[in-house]
């Protein structure tokens, strides 16, 4: 569990945000109000620190949650309900004691669902077969408990993949090996939707489109894999991906691209397409792409590496260019010391950022090692090498967060990485920033008052003066000069002082991170 935090913080009633709306009890919300929403005026009063003084960091704190090959959940496939739901609760509540503000939750590994879908099955990974239910919707579930935490929920998909290298279960009649062969490709030990199928392409956005409409969460995110990593034979030749059929039947309609780039115009499509769908869907939904964090070699010159434009023919830079992302997450797996630099590549991506998006590149916190006397090498790095990246993430003009993989790595606090943070550079909490450009009203002033309940204890009321409800609150504690800030689930009305305060601050939150006018009270004796 996370240590107590400094004598001027504001803390809630629990560690855990969920329990916290059930363990207030009417009685003690109904006599806050009574005593003191009546008489806020007499609280009012101009104080120091300024309002500047006492703004919430802003900063986008996110982990990866896999679920493809139970990576980081659930721990093996075939547990039951109960104990999947204990994981993941653990998974959320460890996220909320760092002081993430973000899961990107993975809900499709391979052409499968870890939600109730009448599209597509039930994934393997939760149950050990696939098609088959777990008994609850752990989509529903997760974003639920996401929420009242504070978190937002972003879901991961990924667009191409069927069945992945490890899998031996056998495939269900709805899956799209049966039930669409004619869209997928085998190449090596895994199968693939042909990017080149424009019915892979409507199956893949009537899926995102699916989960947009039925559930709440707060992003929908690709990664990687486009067309797949290229493999070679046993004799060490490149093995060609198998879409002879649908680059001839292009050719056939008319199109005059060579294949190399008929194929990226096949993920610039789907690219394109998702974006908009989205935001025909739900505007406010956020979409991120993680990339490989080298567009080209060369790219900032001196980088070397794979070539993800030629190979998986994906050019990221357009789709950055373009707008067609909310925020953009290059996976910047490398050290800060090494030819492929960290810091080389974030100002690289920070400088193609025409659009002005959100840059909050991935980390690959995974590489901490296990074992706190391992010597550092290319592959096993201290967690001081994840402390340095983020340190200079928040002095790149443009980045304004990042993205952890995995959460398995945090939960494990390898090498005291999560310890570390937390005790630094995540002491204080922080709220995702702001998209300009998506459409978002700013919530109306809150209406706060302090009283004492009882044993000493005084609790903050919360409400808005239209008795609608924030997606959260933004409460600073402020003792002499010190402040210390508090993001309260906008669901709670109440949230209870620790240790002395002479002044409580307030906003309230819009879903998109928009701040309502600062309201100031006085703390009485």
């Amino acid at each position: 569990m996370m240590a107590s935090m400094t004598h001027a913080s504001v803390r809630l009633n629990s560690l855990c945000p969920g329990r916290l709306a059930r363990s207030a009890t009417r009685a003690v919300v109904a006599a806050v109000l009574l005593v003191t929403f009546g008489n806020v005026a007499a609280f009012a009063q101009q104080a120091t620190p300024t309002d500047a003084a006492i703004t919430v960091p802003r900063e986008f704190r996110a982990a990866w949650i896999a679920t493809v090959a139970n990576i980081d959940w659930p721990s093996k496939p075939g547990l039951p309900a109960e104990q999947q739901q204990a994981e993941l609760l653990e998974l959320l509540d460890q996220c909320a004691e760092l002081h993430l503000n973000a899961v990107i939750f993975q809900v499709r590994p391979a052409a499968d669902a870890l939600y109730a879908s009448q599209l597509e099955p039930w994934s393997q990974y939760l149950t050990g077969e696939m098609g088959q239910s777990p008994g609850y919707d752990p989509l529903a579930f997760a974003v639920a408990e996401a929420h009242a935490r504070g978190l937002e929920l972003h879901a991961w998909f990924n667009p191409y993949r069927v069945r992945h290298a490890d899998s031996k279960v056998t495939p269900s009649p709805n899956h799209a090996s049966q039930a669409m062969p004619e869209l997928v490709r085998t190449y090596g030990r895994y199968q693939w939707f042909d990017p080149g199928e424009p019915a892979a392409v409507d199956h893949f956005l009537a899926v995102v489109a699916d989960v947009v409409g039925r559930y709440d969460v707060d992003g929908v995110h690709i990664d990687d894999y486009f067309y797949p990593y290229p493999i070679n034979d046993d004799a060490g030749e490149h093995v060609p991906f198998p879409d002879d059929d649908s680059y001839a039947r292009a050719v056939a309609g008319g199109e005059t691209l060579s294949r190399d780039d008929w194929r990226r115009q096949n993920v610039d499509r789907l690219i394109e397409l998702m974006y908009s769908r989205v935001k025909e869907l739900r505007p406010l939904v956020k979409v991120g792409i993680s990339p490989f964090g080298i567009w080209r070699p060369q790219h900032p010159p001196g980088v070397t590496g794979f070539d993800q434009y030629a190979s998986l023919y994906a050019d990221a830079r357009k789709w950055y260019h373009e707008g067609w992302v909310d925020y953009f997450t290059p996976q910047l797996y490398w050290p800060i010391d090494s030819p492929q630099s960290y810091p080389k590549l974030l100002a690289w991506w920070a400088d193609e950022n025409t659009q002005r998006r959100h840059l909050w590149p991935g980390l690959f916190t995974s590489r901490v090692r296990t074992d706190p006397q391992a010597e550092t090498s290319r592959t096993v790095w201290p967690a001081e090498e994840i402390i340095r990246q983020i340190e200079l993430t928040r002095k790149q003009p443009g980045a304004t967060g990042e993205v952890h993989f995995s959460m398995k790595a945090l939960a494990a606090d390898r090498d005291g990485v999560a310890t570390k943070l937390r005790e630094g550079l995540y002491a204080q909490q922080a709220l995702v920033p702001v998209c300009d450009w998506l459409p978002d009203d700013t919530p109306p002033a809150p209406v706060i008052a302090v009283a004492p309940v009882k044993d000493d204890r005084r609790v903050v009321a919360l409400r808005l003066t239209d008795d609608s409800s924030p997606w959260l609150w933004a409460v600073r504690q402020i003792h002499g000069e010190g402040v210390s800030f508090t993001i309260v689930p906008g669901s709670q009305s109440t949230c209870e002082l620790i240790g002395p305060a002479d002044e409580v601050a307030v906003t309230a939150v819009s879903r998109n991170g928009r701040e309502s006018e600062l309201v100031r009270v006085t703390v009485g004796d």
